[in-house]
């Protein structure tokens, strides 16, 4: 095989980015990243899977080259699940890096996670002079214990796969704070190899627009949750809030627009039905482009359920972002990187307190001045310091870092 250039001049910058749980362009802050790296001059080459529309094994979209695999069973439970999708991922991982090796070439391995396990293929292209930079998404020993409740021998298995991570990275970029602190005490990296690379959104995608009456359905309150419905988004827990403000608080006037799919999704229709709410709930499936943002200006309030737990508390959630970015206030329970995103544009919920959460909505239901004051502070918030335009210098200079 050729080897790599001895010297890492801009125009021979060359980037694998390698993601394993959503396609791109659908995956948001890896398309952000791939386009502001293009921008800035790079090569950009992307190995990710298919589904949710995005098919094609190979296509060009704004000089980013996407090279995609058959998406393997998504595992939701049970070591043997995640062996096989894990193992199928990172076959074609292998099998479409030796591809692009030989059609364009790379410098750098950016790998996504989870899972933790891209340093093998770093690893493997080593010795030809290839660097690896980890974009930390998500904390996958803290991820284990949220959908397991439980550590144990896996659990230790993922710190082992995080350290190789973290050894095997000349740089990485973390979402927040908190994730470059573990990236530094856990992971041992230097801290001038560590980057808060917040995801963010883009805010020209996010127009402030009318609300669509049809979507609203005449209620008076209607609540906007955008995301993934998996076993640690909380969703019971909002759905649990809305039947105690509906039942029991006698506040029949809300409604809730669920934005998304996931492994729960069907769980949480059932739980619906049950409590008699499905008049008080529009299940919308997965929506992008003009469709999310017309369902997102029909909402007054934006709602992130997620539980507090090891985490949670430490993950910067999209939504809560997004819902800023539209000049929503936001409820949320109280979690550490919650309140470092929202500061005072949002509700804080009791932890996992579903009552206490349907409280908080109730407070902006009944002070709609407050609340509206509150989605001014938040876009002023995401415009001022949160948005992707304010990550952009931090991505280059961890680029800059790896090469220099």
């Amino acid at each position: 095989m050729p080897s790599s250039p001895a010297s890492f001049e801009p125009k021979s910058r060359r980037v694998l980015i390698v993601v394993e749980n959503l396609p791109v362009p659908l995956d948001r802050r890896v398309w952000l990243e791939a386009t502001a790296l293009t921008a800035a001059g790079y090569q950009v080459s992307v190995i990710c899977p298919t589904g949710r529309g995005w098919d094609a094994e190979f296509e060009v979209i704004d000089d980013v080259h996407i090279y995609r695999y058959p998406a393997p069973p998504e595992a939701h439970s049970g070591a043997k699940a995640y062996a096989v999708e894990y193992t199928l991922a990172l076959w074609h991982m292998f099998r479409l890096a030796r591809k692009i090796w030989k059609e364009r070439g790379f410098d750098v391995i950016h790998g996504c996670n989870p899972p933790d396990l891209v340093w093998l293929l770093a690893l493997a292209y080593r010795p030809r002079g290839v660097r690896y930079l980890f974009d930390h998404h998500d904390v996958c020993p803290e991820l284990f214990v949220a959908k397991f409740g439980k550590k144990g021998l896996l659990y230790n298995v993922m710190l082992l796969w995080e350290r190789l991570t973290f050894a095997c990275a000349k740089t990485s970029i973390a979402t927040n704070e908190s994730f470059r602190q573990i990236a530094i005490r856990r992971g041992k990296m230097k801290a001038q190899d560590v980057f808060v690379v917040r995801s963010a959104p883009k805010v020209e995608k996010f127009e402030i627009r009318p609300a669509d009456p049809a979507l609203r359905q005449g209620f008076g309150t209607v609540l906007g949750y955008v995301g993934v419905i998996g076993q640690q988004e909380g969703m019971d827990l909002l759905v649990e809030a809305v039947d105690h403000l509906v039942n029991r608080a006698q506040r029949p006037d809300v409604h809730a627009i669920i934005v998304g799919f996931g492994p729960e999704l069907d769980t949480i229709k059932t739980d619906v039905q049950q409590r008699r709410l499905t008049e008080h709930f529009t299940f919308t499936g997965a929506l992008y482009g003009d469709d999310l943002l017309r369902a997102l200006n029909s909402c007054d309030i934006g709602v992130a359920p997620d539980p507090k737990n090891a985490m949670n508390d430490i993950s910067t959630m999209n939504k809560v972002m997004e819902y800023m970015t539209l000049e929503k206030p936001v409820v949320q329970f109280d979690l550490t990187e919650g309140r470092v995103s929202a500061g005072t544009a949002s509700r804080y919920a009791k932890a996992n307190d579903a009552t206490d959460f349907a409280a908080q909505i109730a407070w902006l239901m009944d002070h709609p001045d407050q609340a509206r004051e509150m989605g001014r502070r938040g876009r002023e918030r995401v415009f001022e310091a949160l948005s992707w335009d304010h990550s952009v210098p931090q991505l280059l200079a961890a680029y800059d870092r790896l090469f220099s």
